[in-house]
């Protein structure tokens, strides 16, 4: 292995931008994931940066399988607007708009 190996990354412990339950969609610059536990402001909290999580979505929008998933983050949704919005990965299951979340596979930017 590479001397200079340090982790797998896709899990990262990282300083709270902000107040995050276990679930949240984290956004830290370009760290994009999910927080593994509770965590307030400035202390550590795990973020898994890879894998599928089920994600509250506005309830207006519809997703197919393969479609661009973003991230309001005044509103802590997941929606199909791109403007203004974080691209946070992709859904792999379709999601109609009747339905309250949809799985996402985070992109691991």
């Amino acid at each position: 292995m590479a001397t200079n190996y340090v982790q797998a990354g896709d899990t990262l412990t990282i300083p709270a931008g902000a107040d995050y339950l276990s679930g949240d969609v984290v956004i830290e610059n370009e760290i994009i994931g999910v927080a593994l536990g509770d965590a307030v402001t400035g202390n550590p909290v795990d973020v898994r940066t890879t894998g599928v999580f089920d994600v509250p979505k506005v309830g207006a929008n519809a997703f197919a399988v393969g479609d661009p998933v973003y991230f309001d983050s005044d509103t802590s949704l997941a929606t199909s607007t791109a403007t203004d919005n974080t691209k946070i990965g992709v859904a792999v299951a379709a999601a109609a708009a009747s339905t309250a979340t949809v799985n996402v596979r985070l992109s691991g930017f």
